[in-house]
C-alpha cells in the first residue's frame, strides 16, 4: 500500500472518530436533559422537544439515536424511562465506572471534590503524584507514588485516567499510563501528545476555550 493511500485511510479514520465523538457528546447531553425532564414528571418526549432543548434539529436527534440503534414509536415519541434505560446501558451507567487521577495540584484537588461524578456513576478510586508529602494509602481516595501505578491499575482493573500535571510532564506520565494498561486519557494540558492509535485521548484546555469564547464575543461586538 502506498504512503498516499495510508494517509487517506488515516484521515478517514480521524474524520470517523470526530463524528462518533460528537455523537457521543450529544447523546450525553440528551441524557442530562432527559434526567431533568424525568424529574419534572415527563413520561413521553419527542425529538423536536429534545432537539429544541439540546440546540439541534429533530432530524439530528433521530439520526443520533439511530446511530446507536435507538428507535421511537412513530408519532408516539419516546418513553422517557425506557430511553434513559437504553442510553444508560450504552454508557454502562448501571455500574460505577472507576478512573484514576494523576496530579494532585489545584485542578486535581478540585476534581476530587467535585460531586457531579457520582451522579454520573463515575468515581476516582486512586490518585498519583510525585510529591511524597501527598502520599496517603489509608483514606477514601488513596494517593500513591508513580512507581506503584501499574500495580494499582491492574488490581483495580482501571482503564481510564485523568491527567492534571504540568505540561512538561504530560508525555512522560501518559507513556507510563499506557504502559500500565490505561486505554483512555483525559488531559488538562494544552498540548497534543504522542500515543498509539488504540488509545483514546481527550484534551481540555481551559485557556484555549476562554480565548475562543473571548474571540467570539469580540467578533459579535464588532458586527
Amino acid at each position: 500500500m502506498s504512503g498516499g493511500n495510508i494517509k487517506k485511510i488515516q484521515f478517514r479514520a480521524y474524520l470517523w472518530l470526530m463524528v462518533i465523538s460528537k455523537n457521543i457528546n450529544r447523546l450525553l447531553r440528551y441524557r442530562s436533559l432527559l434526567l431533568k425532564m424525568q424529574d419534572l414528571g415527563f413520561e413521553t418526549i419527542y425529538s423536536y422537544n429534545l432537539g429544541k432543548e439540546a440546540g439541534v434539529s429533530p432530524e439530528q436527534v433521530r439520526k443520533d439515536f439511530s446511530q446507536f440503534g435507538i428507535k421511537g414509536k412513530k408519532k408516539g415519541g419516546y418513553n422517557v424511562i425506557e430511553l434513559l434505560f437504553t442510553i444508560n446501558n450504552i454508557f454502562r451507567k448501571d455500574e460505577m465506572q472507576n478512573v484514576i487521577l494523576v496530579g494532585l495540584g489545584n485542578i486535581g484537588h478540585s476534581l476530587l471534590k467535585y460531586r457531579g461524578f457520582k451522579h454520573r456513576m463515575i468515581q476516582i478510586v486512586a490518585t498519583f503524584d510525585i510529591d511524597p508529602s501527598k502520599y496517603r494509602k489509608k483514606c477514601p481516595v488513596p494517593c500513591y507514588p508513580m512507581d506503584e501505578l501499574e500495580t494499582v491499575v491492574t488490581d483495580l482493573d482501571v482503564k481510564t485516567a485523568i491527567v492534571a500535571v504540568p505540561e512538561r510532564a504530560v508525555q512522560e506520565v501518559c507513556d507510563q499510563l499506557i504502559a500500565a494498561g490505561i486505554l483512555g486519557i483525559l488531559s488538562f494540558a494544552p498540548m497534543i501528545f504522542k500515543a498509539p492509535s488504540h488509545i483514546t485521548i481527550n484534551n481540555i484546555s481551559i485557556s484555549h476555550e476562554l480565548e475562543s469564547l473571548i474571540y467570539q464575543t469580540l467578533h459579535v461586538k464588532g458586527d
